[in-house]
């Protein structure tokens, strides 16, 4: 499903970036690793397509998992700030949803944020927009969705692709069967479009 984000929230929100101004390249993200088992294959498929991608990565995964983090970092991916323990902005004050972040940051050490949930109040993205980019999407895979099959995961995702795209999926257990099925067609598509996965710089 591609998720096109009302004007007024871009224009509440103007550092946040839903998509990138790049006519050869797609931006594949990651959220909520590393998950052993789901990491290490997502990682073997990137590879194989020469593919690069961004992981916004849970500290308190990271920190439970500091090898498997590692082998993102080795493998030339790009990681992102997704708090540290997957907290949704809304009902928690300013105060412990920075700290949450923070502790993250303490482990990851990037500038690239992304909420979870896109659950947060503009104090809170005021907050974190001084320091970080805070990157959200255009393609949204819905790989998390219980009632979606993989084939309809990979078709709302293939649809969508285009130069610039930032395309959301997940590193966990409960997505890998929607996530592994439509990750290796995507690589596909991409490549005979002539694009190019690459991680976010900004």
């Amino acid at each position: 499903m591609k998720i096109k984000p009302w004007g007024f929230i871009k224009r509440l929100y103007p550092d946040f970036i839903w998509e990138i101004d790049d006519r050869n390249g797609v931006f594949l993200t990651f959220d909520d690793g590393p998950t052993p088992g789901v990491t290490e294959w997502i990682l073997a498929t990137l590879r194989r397509y020469d593919a690069k991608a961004t992981f916004f990565v849970l500290g308190k995964n990271a920190e439970m998992y500091p090898d498997l983090y590692q082998r993102i970092l080795d493998e030339g991916h790009k990681i992102g700030n997704h708090t540290y323990s997957h907290q949704k902005g809304w009902g928690m004050s300013l105060e412990r949803y920075i700290e949450d972040v923070d502790l993250a940051d303490g482990l990851l050490h990037t500038e690239l944020f992304r909420p979870p949930y896109a659950r947060v109040t503009p104090s809170q993205m005021r907050a974190v927009g001084q320091r970080y980019k805070i990157i959200m999407w255009n393609v949204l895979s819905r790989d998390y969705a219980p009632t979606m099959s993989p084939t309809e995961c990979a078709k709302g995702v293939l649809k969508h692709i285009a130069p610039g795209a930032i395309i959301a999926f997940h590193d966990s257990d409960k997505t890998f069967r929607n996530m592994s099925y439509a990750l290796p067609k995507v690589l596909e598509r991409t490549k005979e479009l002539g694009l190019k996965c690459k991680i976010i710089e900004l």
